[in-house]
């Protein structure tokens, strides 16, 4: 059974995977920040979702920490 569902869950991160290289996530000309990194982990977590119309995003509003004053 256990081995069942490791090779489940092997092979929907694997189709999330190649759903997050078909969106262009892996490519080196996307510019690397909060978004698109999450929006690529969200991608490879959804898996086969992708294919039924799932298009997981994320909207990032993190800022780099500032120095006290």
């Amino acid at each position: 059974m256990r081995l069942a569902i490791g090779v489940l869950l092997a092979a929907w991160l694997v189709l999330g995977a190649a759903a997050a290289g078909q969106r262009g996530y892996f490519g080196n000309d996307r510019a690397v920040n909060c978004k698109t990194n999450a929006d690529a982990g969200l991608t490879i977590l959804a898996g086969p979702l992708n294919y039924a119309g799932v298009n997981p995003t994320i909207e990032c509003k993190a800022k780099p920490p500032q120095p006290s004053t």
